[in-house]
């Protein structure tokens, strides 16, 4: 979406022309849940002037009951008028940051995490760090209450055009509703699965990719639901076939331009590319829990379904955990392939950042990068090449996590603290749990 630096007095007049009737103030919890405020638009005086109020003791990852009171600074250049709207008027959205009773910023926001982060991005002398993101999702069919089933409404494939496509018109109406909001779709297709889509939009600087990921989120699930389905973004929703993953395109910006690319360098990429990849492969293992937040993202990040497993690189090949699309100039990108869409997209934006910063600090060489299949080399193959595994449960995640203290300070103390809780905790609930794979295979043999 294109950056907009809209005045005070620019909204007041969008808000009459549109005849806006309610205000819908977003902003993200700790587990990457949007969470919003709806006031009418009789409160868009207090909320420009920084002095609209709400609780933020239900929200989880925030504070206690004894210090609720927060405050909703919107950030203007979100202002976005929905295009569904109801007989009483436009509802508009403002993506807000949370501060404190004393007016600062409160480090338990995820958004003002992500503009922190960017503030040491600054003062390493760069200028802009933009993410091109890549969200995969699931449609399903509802039952008659509305409630999702697992019944998916199609057995498409990579491609697939209708008739075989049952989702395309829902899709199709996706990408008119993010066009109607000003997004720049620059594909939407069918993906590997059966019911399983992705939708592609132009990269935009950290921040503000961090917001449309979440703007599209709510754009997939409302749409669908127009449509009778249901759209998760739930990382492997059904056994043997391909999950839903977010790749991260990103790339460095300096004064001169972007700092990923020299037409002179090896694979014309710069030196600055190559620590900052060396940063993000020597941080894989503990932003995994970060890009990678729940039980059921480890089911996605398994050999033989695409998403990858093993930490390397490459130039050409596909199976790695970091690829160099081959785009060059401006375009010149690192593409991480193992986020998935239930990552809260400012810290996982945070939290690569600051891998690439520590890559770029302390000179960090990446490993060769490898070009042939690693799914096909076997483990000693794989050790000769200095190639280790991602981890493969949420609770081994945590634990890389909690040792790297890089990754740490790229969530800050507050969110770190709330994070490492509510993910123990998490991991606990589901490993007191008896699937039906355990009964299947156990309760008649023993």
């Amino acid at each position: 979406m294109p950056k907009h630096d809209y005045t005070k007095d620019d909204i007041r007049q969008m808000a009459k022309d549109e005849n806006v009737q309610f205000l819908r103030l977003m902003f993200t919890d700790l587990f990457g849940t949007i969470k919003n405020v709806e006031v009418p638009i009789s409160q868009l005086e207090k909320l420009l002037d920084n002095k609209l109020m709400f609780d933020g003791s239900s929200i989880d990852g925030f504070v206690r009951i004894e210090e609720s009171d927060m405050y909703l600074y919107p950030d203007l250049q979100t202002w976005m008028v929905f295009p569904w709207s109801s007989d009483r008027g436009k509802i508009a959205r403002v993506i807000c940051e949370v501060y404190t009773p004393d007016k600062k910023p409160f480090e338990g926001d995820p958004r003002n995490n992500l503009i922190r982060v960017l503030g040491d991005m600054r003062k390493a002398g760069f200028t802009d760090f933009n993410i091109g993101p890549e969200p995969e999702f699931f449609l399903f069919k509802m039952d008659e209450n509305g409630k999702p089933t697992t019944d998916l409404n199609d057995q498409g494939s990579y491609f697939d055009m209708a008739p075989m496509d049952m989702g395309e018109n829902c899709r199709r109406e996706i990408v008119l509703t993010l066009e109607d909001m000003g997004f720049d779709v620059e594909a939407a297709h069918h993906e590997v699965a059966p019911g399983q889509h992705e939708i592609d939009f132009k990269y935009a600087d950290a921040l503000h990719a961090a917001d449309n990921i979440q703007t599209f989120k709510l754009v997939v699930k409302t749409v669908a639901r127009k449509f009778g389905l249901y759209a998760t973004f739930m990382p492997k929703p059904l056994t043997g076939i391909n999950g839903s993953g977010m790749h991260l395109n990103m790339s460095l910006f300096h004064k001169d331009g972007n700092a990923f690319y020299d037409e002179k360098g090896e694979l014309q990429l710069s030196q600055d590319a190559y620590y900052f990849l060396g940063g993000l492969l020597k941080h894989a293992r503990s932003y995994t829990a970060i890009c990678d937040p729940t039980v059921n993202s480890y089911k996605r990040l398994v050999p033989g379904y695409e998403a990858p497993v093993y930490v390397a690189w490459s130039g050409s090949n596909r199976s790695p955990l970091i690829r160099v699309p081959s785009s060059r100039g401006l375009s010149t990108r690192l593409e991480l392939r193992s986020v998935d869409p239930t990552a809260n997209p400012y810290l996982a934006i945070a939290a690569v950042l600051e891998a690439g910063l520590d890559g770029l600090k302390n000179k960090i060489v990446p490993e060769k990068s490898v070009d042939r299949n690693i799914y096909r080399m076997d483990d000693k193959e794989r050790t000769d090449s200095h190639i280790t595994n991602l981890p493969d449960t949420l609770h081994n995640a945590l634990k890389d996590l909690s040792a790297d203290e890089v990754m740490r300070k790229a969530m800050g103390p507050h969110l770190y603290a709330s994070f490492i809780e509510a993910k123990n905790l998490e991991y606990d609930a589901y490993r007191t749990q008896v699937s039906k794979w355990e009964r299947d295979q156990y309760l008649e043999l023993y």
